[in-house]
């Protein structure tokens, strides 16, 4: 009989994503692969958080992250349990020490935010609602790439996938609409940038 997904807030993901980095730099398929037994909403929440955090400065970076929630997010949709990703993705690395440091500013104010979580409208945390809500995940990842060329848009899509993952995480359907709603605008972002 397996174990039931435990539940983690933002703090949580953040703390065990810091205890478990190791040497100079950190790799994201170091972050995932600590995260994977956790479901499929805190392994989206550590990529959506690197490109939110000023980590997400880093050139090249909020597009790595963008394709690491893609294909997450996608794997998730189809229903598999464990996540596939490219080693050349997941060897991308940033400084450990940096990392920290962004981790221990942010941290008190993330546990201000976690309390805000809590299990409501759980429906829209299962089965084909939530295939639908990593769907929308993915497009978002997608949307992150050409975003990154626009100063701070980036920003946008990094916290609706950071708000769906919690929620995801927390079995907050508020959340995730909340979540959903942010997604669609970052969709709007990128039309009128790009499209318009």
């Amino acid at each position: 009989m397996s174990m039931p997904e435990k539940r983690m807030g933002i703090t949580e993901v953040l703390k065990s994503v810091k205890d478990n980095a190791e040497g100079e730099d950190v790799e994201l398929g170091e972050v995932v692969e600590h995260l994977e037994h956790r479901g499929f909403g805190p392994i989206l929440l550590a990529p959506a958080l690197v490109a939110l955090f000023p980590t997400g400065a880093i050139p090249g970076i909020p597009s790595a992250c963008g394709i690491l929630i893609f294909l997450i997010a996608i794997q998730m949709a189809w229903g598999k349990k464990h996540p596939w990703l490219p080693n050349k993705l997941t060897s991308i690395g940033f400084s450990q020490d940096k990392l920290g440091k962004v981790i221990d500013k942010v941290c008190p104010y993330t546990k201000k935010v976690d309390r805000w979580f809590k299990p409501r409208v759980k429906i829209l945390s299962e089965g084909v609602v939530k295939r639908f809500i990593a769907v929308l995940c993915a497009l978002a990842g997608l949307v992150m790439i050409p975003l990154e060329l626009v100063p701070f848009a980036v920003m946008l899509p990094a916290f609706a996938i950071v708000l769906a993952a919690v929620g995801l995480s927390t079995e907050d359907g508020v959340v995730i609409t909340i979540a959903s709603i942010i997604m669609v605008s970052s969709f709007y972002l990128l039309w009128v940038n790009y499209v318009q």
